[in-house]
């Protein structure tokens, strides 16, 4: 998969630049107008100037609000780069995010998962893209963390092709209540991709916002995910 580059914050023309010009036009044309009918009025009568005070007004708070526009617009900008730069930290680390989805590789993938109490049963699913089960298995039933590895056979007898797939954790107890558990991946931040003003971390092909991470480290020698 292909990281984009993270987008600054602001694309193109601001909104409260498109509304300065637009502005700057009405305000053009309202001084064109007082200024010829300043010129032409009747030196005996002068024309009532109470609403061209309050036009002037009007404009003048107009011109406020769209500078504010601006310094909120400027001042944003700089919170995302910000948060860009925080983000581009992770690159090269290894991380532990939460997560459901891993990329199959070469006949391996990895997620860890954790259950709050002990189970009586716990049930393991590996699903496709589609959403199709292509695997499942029984897990481990006792409270804490545990590690799934899977070489991606399918419960036909098929190999799966390489991808990315969703693992699904379903714990019960002897009563058949079901047990909370947690879904984790663990891999290196390869790169960072700003989506819809979040920014997200590439994890071995997996895209994880950045308050997903739980833990983060150097990758560890000879590590296959490094």
């Amino acid at each position: 998969m292909d990281v984009a580059n993270a987008t600054s914050a602001t694309n193109g023309s601001s909104q409260a630049g498109k509304a300065a010009a637009v502005f700057g036009k009405d305000f053009d044309t309202f001084l064109q107008l007082l200024t010829t009918q300043l010129q032409y009025q009747d030196p005996l009568s002068p024309m009532d100037s109470t609403q061209f005070t309050q036009q002037l007004v009007s404009f003048t708070s107009v011109e406020q609000q769209i500078a504010t526009n601006k310094n909120l617009e400027s001042i944003i900008s700089r919170l995302a780069s910000q948060d860009i730069a925080g983000a581009v930290a992770y690159i090269g680390k290894e991380v532990y995010a939460v997560g459901d989805k891993a990329p199959l590789q070469n006949g391996q993938a990895s997620w860890n998962y954790g259950l709050d109490l002990r189970a009586e049963e716990t049930k393991i699913t590996v699903r496709d893209g589609a959403g199709r089960v292509v695997y499942e298995t029984k897990g481990e039933t006792a409270p804490g963390a545990h590690t799934f590895e899977w070489d991606g056979r399918t419960n036909s007898g098929g190999t799966a092709p390489d991808g990315i797939y969703s693992l699904e954790v379903a714990a019960t107890s002897a009563a058949g209540n079901a047990i909370g558990s947690n879904i984790f991946i663990r891999g290196i931040v390869e790169g960072v991709e700003r989506v819809a003003g979040e920014n997200l971390l590439a994890i071995n092909g997996v895209l994880r916002p950045v308050d997903n991470i739980q833990s983060i480290g150097l990758p560890k020698p000879n590590d296959p995910s490094s």
